[in-house]
């Protein structure tokens, strides 16, 4: 009996320290996946978009529009290690549309340049789509943390109003959002998103020291309904974006007439969300497949 208890111990012991979750160290050291394709959209260095091909498929293929979190700040990269969800999306068929935008700490990024950035890269794809074979009728955003708020912002664009800067006509249609620790509500959630990632890093991106209403055409909570489908993706150990973030979000979006709802991933944290090795990966991947299947119906 105390062997086997001993053992059971043991065998505890190890599933536990497998099952850390893992680290800012662990997302930074990811190595870079080389794309098939890179595409400028503007002059600055950060302008820059990368298309992942699948190589299995027939075409037309299926399109993810993958957009890296890390505060809006320079420091955190995020371009480079997401390249590595690219890369597995690619292996399984999706055409992934890698973007890379103006962070704070580079010039022109924040108001109006951060999300020009995105808006422009986001519309960039039908110039790509015919070389590229792309389905622009089944189109999925997936964002990481402060990409998961660039992907809501980016289906709700066509409810932008004409006088703000970041209007846009004809914006690319989004068929539904993955938003994996996104902020939603940037300014009922702002004090949440400011312990990780410094107290005025919201106000500095949407220029609330020179605009009275700055949340209005930058938070996704102030541009709802956005007719895409969400899913709101949290782990459940996430002190950056703790899941009652997304479920306020959820509801909020629910209320004003979208299909929303909140996946928690048991024993995930914030960036076992955006390493494809691991379990909770695996789980988003379910997700992603089933929106995609969604939007050919």
């Amino acid at each position: 009996m105390l062997k086997w208890v001993l053992a059971l111990g043991v065998l505890l012991n190890a599933t536990m320290a497998a099952a850390e979750p893992a680290t800012l160290d662990d997302y930074m050291r990811q190595p870079r996946h080389a794309a098939d394709v890179e595409v400028r959209y503007g002059p600055a260095p950060a302008q820059v978009a990368e298309l992942f091909l699948p190589k299995a498929k027939p075409a037309p293929h299926p399109v993810v529009i993958l957009l890296h979190g890390g505060c809006f700040l320079k420091q955190y990269e995020g371009f480079p290690q997401t390249s590595a969800i690219a890369a597995d999306l690619a292996g399984r068929g999706y055409a992934v549309w890698n973007v890379e935008y103006r962070k704070l700490g580079e010039a022109g990024a924040g108001y109006p340049g951060t999300f020009l950035d995105v808006a422009s890269a986001v519309d960039r794809l039908r110039e790509a789509a015919p070389k590229y074979d792309l389905d622009l009728t089944r189109v999925v955003a997936v964002g990481h943390s402060a990409g998961g708020h660039l992907a809501l912002w980016a289906a709700s664009r066509g409810r932008i109003a004409a006088d703000s800067p970041l209007h846009a006509a004809d914006p690319l249609k989004i068929g539904a959002v993955v938003s994996l620790a996104g902020i939603g509500d940037l300014d009922g959630q702002g004090r949440v998103f400011a312990m990780p990632c410094g107290d005025d890093t919201i106000a500095r991106l949407v220029d609330a020291a020179h605009r009275p209403h700055p949340y209005a055409d930058t938070s996704p909570a102030a541009l709802l309904p956005s007719g895409a489908r969400i899913v709101m993706v949290h782990g459940s150990f996430d002190p950056v974006m703790p899941p009652y973030t997304g479920r306020d979000y959820a509801q909020h979006a629910r209320k004003a007439g979208d299909t929303a709802e909140v996946v928690v991933i048991p024993n995930a944290a914030h960036f076992d969300l955006v390493i494809p090795t691991t379990p909770a990966w695996a789980e988003i991947v379910a997700v992603i497949d089933r929106e995609m299947t969604a939007l050919g119906r």
